[in-house]
């Protein structure tokens, strides 16, 4: 054991840039010894979930699954905005029980292996002779409950890495995790040209839901053998008095309500990625190429990851404000090709935009999550994760109502104005969110 320690100190050393693996900024005393082996057991985990996400997802898989079974268009059109709500809402209420247990990793894992079980049963779904409509029921009552699994996982799992893993190392952490996961999803578009073929094989989807499956179990027992400290236990009480109570924090806490307020701008990066796809689709017409774009999601976590994560360890709301930044001018540039109409390959544009997108997606969601984390103590780190994500569960619902009504009819002006929130999430961010802490 002895042995096995020294060589995860020795590679955490090399990752890291440490000439000491005892940097331990803010977690207990206690926990400093694991940290080189917890910091890569949450790799594991990080790895397993993210690469999850990618083999099911919901802004592909599921919408295509439940349009192969010819669901209700209403299906279909939620099945982002429940999946992103259905995580973000619960967790309000979620983080007081939480809150009430020492070791929050048990929770996780509960988390954990209820998203594989959901996903294992999307499979069945489709495997079982079911008829086309009640296995489209099915997929969306598992979605629902994923959802409220991965709910359980976002809060736990921000508070075992703030117990666990030192500030100025989880950025890098999560960066190598986006960074390997991408590699892996670019060997899967490559190697599965299923797009052409999938439209009439269960068989296929069924697989990548099992897939999916298998790697949140195996992140739940890369989870249980992390070593994580008992912890303080106040604001475990009843769920509904602490939920009140938690969000007089967007009163009371200006810098976390600086933080809502630049994280609900920063939905504009998440939400206009899927407008690429749709002016991409108008254009190009073939709906094989959503392979191509799987492909190019892949490679922009893999490139970008890394140099991301380290970026958030320096500096978490400069990342955001670049990576939003960029978006902007992604955005506009797209349109402004598409309305002058530039002698530009179609599909070279698209393709080089949405790559460009995903990476400013991986570099937002890296920044959010190391700064709040940094942000919070031990004491508040479930309730800012809860309050924030609840109060952006809301906003994704409204806006996501809205953006299926609309985007159809004028995808246009909706880039227009994703790619303005965009910009002013750019600006905002510097002057709202507090600096890194050393």
């Amino acid at each position: 054991m002895q042995q096995t320690n020294s060589k995860a100190t020795a590679l955490y050393d090399l990752i890291t840039g440490d000439e000491d693996a005892r940097v331990c900024k803010d977690i207990p005393d206690e926990s400093c010894k694991h940290q080189p082996v917890n910091f890569f057991l949450h790799l594991l985990s990080n790895f397993f979930t993210k690469l999850a996400d990618e083999v099911a997802s919901a802004r592909l898989v599921f919408p295509w699954v439940l349009g192969l079974l010819g669901a209700p268009m209403l299906l279909v059109s939620l099945a982002v905005p429940i999946r992103e709500a259905g995580v973000l809402l619960p967790q309000l209420f979620i983080a007081a029980k939480i809150r009430a247990k020492a070791l929050r990793k048990y929770v996780w894992m509960l988390g954990g292996l209820l998203s594989g079980f959901a996903l294992w049963a999307c499979g069945f779904a489709l495997m079982l002779d079911f008829q086309a409509e009640k296995a489209s029921w099915l997929i969306f009552a598992a979605l629902l409950v994923f959802s409220f699994a991965r709910g359980i996982c976002s809060v736990a799992a921000k508070d075992v890495l703030g117990k666990t893993v030192s500030k100025s190392r989880r950025g890098t952490l999560m960066g190598l995790a986006t960074s390997v996961s991408g590699i892996f999803t670019l060997l899967l578009g490559l190697n599965l040209g299923f797009y052409n073929q999938i439209k009439n094989n269960e068989v296929i989807l069924a697989s990548l839901f099992g897939i999916a499956g298998l790697c949140w179990i195996v992140a739940s027992i890369a989870i249980w053998a992390i070593r994580e400290e008992p912890g303080a236990t106040e604001g475990g009480g009843n769920a509904g008095i602490e939920a009140l109570k938690s969000l007089r924090l967007l009163k009371d806490d200006k810098p976390f309500r600086n933080f809502v307020i630049v994280r609900t701008l920063l939905l504009s990066v998440s939400l206009g990625a899927p407008m690429l796809i749709i002016l991409a689709q108008n254009a190009l017409g073939n709906a094989a190429l959503i392979g191509l774009f799987l492909i190019v999601s892949g490679l922009a976590n893999t490139v970008s990851g890394y140099v991301w994560g380290r970026l958030a360890d320096y500096s978490s709301r400069s990342l955001m404000a670049i990576a939003s930044g960029i978006n902007a001018l992604v955005g506009i540039a797209v349109l402004l090709v598409l309305q002058l109409e530039a002698n530009i390959n179609t599909l070279t544009l698209f393709v080089s935009a949405y790559f460009m997108a995903s990476v400013c997606l991986a570099g937002v969601r890296l920044g959010r999550k190391t700064l709040l984390v940094d942000m919070a103590t031990a004491e508040t780190r479930s309730a800012y994760v809860a309050v924030s994500n609840t109060a952006i569960g809301f906003l994704i619902l409204i806006i996501g109502a809205l953006v299926s009504l609309l985007a159809g009819q004028n995808t246009h002006a909706m880039l227009w104005a994703f790619s303005g929130l965009s910009a002013l999430a750019c600006v905002l961010s510097p002057v709202l969110l507090p600096a890194q802490q050393a």
